[in-house]
């Protein structure tokens, strides 16, 4: 039987889960045990985005440690890693046809100056610069130069292959039941199964289902769950590098290496949807409205075939930012879950700054508004 116990236990096998395996072990805390409920690694929202590496829309609280990973991980991360992640440095337009649209960017573009980024708001001659292939309709845009995108699945796995090779355990279709305390301290980790994990350290980073396991020793953290859906169209010519989103966040995408275009949307009746979340069935509804909204703003695409579609639970959090924290009524227990659709383009800032929390260190940016304890009630 395999060892079940380990200095640190991370459960959660995506992004996240597998930057943060990774960074221990690099810092060399190999003793680490990653557990993932399905069958496979990354199988979860890490590999069911849209790849997007963006600073520019963030919260303030997130922003600077978007940027940290912007600034110092992603530009070496294939070579670090040893696979192409397929990271593009291109920018990000966020479009707007709209007057009332230029104004929602024009706020987000100043709230992101004060932390020094570099985010304008830039008219429809120079958005048709930067890409000529947007519609008319466009009025002006956020330019962000120093976004871009990356292969969620292929970072995912590159972070797991490395983590797998520096001596981390990786435990495939290990659904957690519960947690347990011993003394006063979370120690046990107990699977559907009945097997049990033992450990010094609990990270969890399960998505929504991070709620039900740490509500097993008294902590809830106020999430509740989103489908998004994305797809994929045929080969396309060359157009473009750059990232793309719009004001109205009906869509955003960019365009793979290999041509195809890859474009996450929604219909705004997701709230609606009645799916249990071991389902991933998507909508016509979601579907049909994508098409609309890339249409409105890429004309050229309009007769582009679609591939394939997919969807995935992100794991919103109540105030729009994560949970990235110790919890001090459950000494040992580490959260890293609500990432609300952000988390891919920060993991490796994450998962640096969840090593460095497991170490006792301090994190290479200020996080403290990402506590726990910053939910209090409110009558």
């Amino acid at each position: 039987m395999s060892k079940m116990t380990a200095d640190v236990i991370i459960i959660g096998g995506g992004v996240n889960g597998c930057a943060t395996a990774y960074y221990l072990a690099k810092q060399g805390i190999t003793d680490v045990i990653v557990l993932e409920a399905n069958k496979s690694v990354g199988h979860g929202g890490s590999s069911r985005n849209g790849g997007g590496v963006r600073q520019s829309g963030r919260d303030m609280r997130e922003l600077p440690y978007a940027m940290y990973a912007v600034n110092n991980m992603w530009p070496t991360l294939s070579e670090e890693l040893g696979v192409d992640v397929e990271y593009y440095q291109r920018g990000n337009l966020r479009l707007g046809k709209t007057d009332a649209h230029i104004a929602k960017l024009e706020g987000m573009a100043s709230k992101s100056r004060e932390l020094g980024l570099n985010m304008n708001v830039v008219d429809a001659k120079t958005v048709k610069e930067i890409c000529p292939y947007l519609s008319d309709e466009v009025i002006g845009a956020s330019w962000c130069p120093t976004d871009g995108h990356a292969n969620p699945m292929l970072t995912t796995l590159a972070y797991y292959k490395r983590a797998l090779e520096m001596g981390v355990r990786f435990f495939t279709d290990a659904k957690v039941k519960k947690l347990e305390k011993v003394k006063g301290k979370l120690r046990k980790v107990i699977l559907e199964s009945g097997e049990v994990f033992e450990g010094e350290t609990i990270i969890v980073a399960a998505g929504y289902e991070s709620r039900y396991i740490a509500r097993t020793v008294g902590v809830d953290v106020p999430l509740f769950k989103y489908f998004e859906e994305a797809l994929v169209t045929e080969m396309q010519p060359h157009m473009f590098d750059i990232m793309l989103g719009t004001a109205d966040a009906d869509f955003y995408g960019h365009q793979a290496q290999h041509g195809s275009f890859v474009f996450g949307s929604d219909s705004g009746l997701e709230d609606g949807i009645d799916m249990d979340i071991d389902e991933l069935k998507t909508s016509s509804l979601t579907v049909s409205a994508g098409c609309r909204a890339i249409m409105g703003y890429i004309p050229l695409l309009a007769n582009a075939k679609i591939v394939r579609t997919w969807g995935g639970w992100i794991d919103m959090c109540h105030d729009g930012v994560p949970v990235i924290s110790k919890v001090d009524e459950v000494p040992g227990m580490i959260l890293a879950c609500g990432f609300t659709g952000h988390g891919f383009g920060t993991a490796p800032a994450v998962g640096l700054m969840l090593s460095q929390m497991v170490m006792g260190k301090e994190t290479v940016v200020d996080i403290s508004a990402l506590s726990y304890d910053r939910f209090k009630s409110v009558r």
